[in-house]
């Protein structure tokens, strides 16, 4: 049995390894934070200069700007992290995906403009979302859950619009960008496929040891920690711009 001293002792380490951890974690995030929807030079100079169709490209893009985009990948890890069934994780991303190709589209098409600081602050908002759902903290609070496809649909559409409002910053050119968005929103998909075909390998691997259960709720405090660190840069970016 172990002594008073050695079992305060020990309470002591096991906190300290979990400050270090998430600070680690925050370390890391921090820097990139910045490229959530950076866009290489190269790829900046062929927006700038696209002249046309260019559906290939655009593709090309879009499926690296959604396996480059975190923010949108720890929303969709969010939201599949408790779901078991594949129909059920297909029904899920695919009000996702219908929500933020209705506003990538119309976004761009009518040029609805958005400060990109505010609709990444709505996105980091998502990820906070998810995590406080996932922990249980609706019913804890508010004695209901929210209709949770309802609310991966409404976040979808503000996804969009924050893919939407960085496309707008390269002024294309109005020939072929019908075809263009089609082929930069289908590019989204596969990075987004791409991506989450990976997660999910993990997370069944990982489903496979009573650590996932037991780390559950630590996984998902991280992620609402990942969402505040994104809001605070968001909404600074916001007031000193």
């Amino acid at each position: 049995m172990l002594s008073y001293d050695t079992y305060i002792k020990k309470i002591k380490m096991n906190f300290k390894s979990k400050r270090t951890t998430l600070l680690l974690i925050i370390l890391i995030f921090i820097p990139l934070i910045s490229f959530a929807h950076g866009v290489d030079d190269k790829t900046q100079i062929f927006l700038l200069n696209n002249k046309g169709i260019a559906f290939g490209p655009f593709l090309y893009i879009g499926a690296k700007h959604m396996v480059t985009g975190y923010d949108h990948l720890l929303f969709l890890i969010g939201v599949i992290f408790f779901l078991y069934k594949t129909k059920e994780i297909i029904t899920y991303i695919t009000f996702f995906t219908i929500g933020h190709s209705i506003t990538l589209l119309t976004g761009v098409l009518a040029s609805i403009n958005i400060n990109i600081f505010l609709i990444d602050a709505i996105i980091a908002l998502s990820i906070i979302y998810k995590g406080f759902d996932n922990l249980g903290g609706f019913k804890t609070f508010i004695g209901k859950q929210p209709n949770t496809k309802k609310a991966v649909l409404i976040f979808g559409l503000f996804h969009g619009f924050g893919l939407a409002s960085k496309l707008q910053e390269f002024e294309f050119d109005k020939d072929g960008l019908f075809v263009n968005l089609l082929g930069f929103n289908l590019g989204v998909e596969v990075g987004q496929f791409l991506a989450l075909g990976f997660v999910l390998l993990c997370i069944s691997f990982w489903r496979q040891y009573d650590s996932y259960l037991k780390f559950s709720k630590t996984t998902n405090v991280l992620l609402m920690a990942a969402g505040f660190l994104l809001l605070g840069y968001q909404l600074t970016g916001y007031l000193t711009s």
